[in-house]
């Protein structure tokens, strides 16, 4: 281990990721001869600058990068087709900072409209005074005992880019209007700010992500633990005095994790209703029907398609289920067909 001063870490450009870490428990970092793990919290100084040419702080800002610059990055795998594929690397070297939110990874393949990964250069791996690596885990929100939220109701998607977000915040707007107090909940993805605060901003009363359960990212974590991690923060929201939640769940169906949690039974337990977010006519009627045949309780489609007065007809005419334009989740009846559509399937599940 090596020595590393208060004053050069509080000088780093901490991330979104690492900002649940106190930095306090920092006394020294390591640097030869370790294997990083996902949720080690790196410290490492910028090489070049590729497609990331930000980084968002704890607070939201986007700060600037510069070749030089120290930030403070967790290590991860990322999934997304729109950007990186990128892998924990087995040794601390030069390697990416793949996400904005602050993930450290070894890209493999990335979209053609990127120019390439922004470069880094490991100073070394945080750790506490016992010289165990500081990781985004020991900051986890507690495991509770408890009720979840009287009503969750979940939103898939076909891929990234598909609406997902949008839909959900739509959701949670649409119930905050009519009265409920709604907690929201991203269960996978990569760490980023943007989505927690737009469910804050469109009226959830708490928001929690995956990083609150101590994951920088959700690629490659086991089917287990995700559902034992959504399980808690759902637990952790009704804390909240929450009526009902509102989870979204990142990329697509074919993407792993998240197939592996529309095929879990316990997972599928804990949702009274989901919408189908897709971005074209083909996509919401395949996803649809494939979350009906899982058993789910499907309350219509949404999502980018629905920009489009054509390809909603569309997947209307081969799905007997309504579509929903985002700002139709904000009126009472929406919101109340919505509940006796659940209040039916609850009332068939348990007769």
């Amino acid at each position: 281990m090596e020595s590393i001063s208060q004053t050069r870490l509080a000088l780093a450009k901490q991330s979104y990721a690492t900002r649940r870490v106190s930095l306090q428990d920092c006394k020294a970092i390591t640097s030869k001869d370790y294997a990083p793990m996902a949720g080690d919290v790196v410290l490492a100084k910028v090489k070049s600058i590729g497609s990331h040419s930000r980084i968002e702080l704890p607070n939201g800002r986007k700060a600037s990068l510069h070749v030089g610059d120290d930030v403070l990055l967790a290590f991860g795998h990322r999934y997304a087709p729109d950007q990186y594929e990128a892998y924990v690397p087995e040794v601390l070297d030069v390697c990416h900072m793949v996400a904005a939110g602050g993930i450290a990874a070894k890209a493999v393949s990335w979209h053609d409209r990127l120019s390439g990964p922004t470069a880094i250069e490991p100073v070394g791996v945080l750790c506490n005074s016992t010289g165990e690596a500081l990781n985004l885990q020991s900051y986890a929100v507690p495991t509770l005992a408890g009720p979840m939220p009287s009503a969750v109701f979940g939103v898939f998607g076909t891929s990234m880019n598909s609406g997902k977000t949008a839909t959900a915040a739509a959701l949670v707007r649409g119930f905050a209007q009519n009265g409920y107090r709604v907690g929201a909940l991203k269960i996978t993805g990569t760490a980023a700010g943007g989505d927690p605060w737009l469910m804050h901003d469109s009226g959830a009363c708490e928001v929690l992500d995956f990083t609150d359960a101590g994951m920088a990212t959700t690629f490659g974590v086991p089917i287990d633990t995700l559902v034992a991690a959504s399980r808690n923060l759902l637990r952790t929201l009704s804390r909240s005095d929450c009526d009902l939640a509102v989870v979204e769940i990142a990329d697509g169906l074919f993407q792993t994790e998240t197939r592996q949690l529309a095929e879990s039974a316990l997972m599928q337990s804990l949702f009274d209703g989901v919408v189908f977010a897709a971005a074209d006519a083909l996509g919401a009627a395949a996803g649809a029907s494939r979350l009906r045949s899982l058993g789910y309780n499907v309350l219509g489609i949404s999502g980018a398609l629905l920009r489009s007065p054509l390809a909603a007809r569309e997947a209307v005419a081969n799905l007997d289920l309504p579509a929903y334009a985002l700002n139709a989740f904000g009126r009472s009846d929406t919101v109340a067909r919505i509940m006796k559509t659940t209040a039916a399937h609850r009332l068939a599940a348990t007769g």
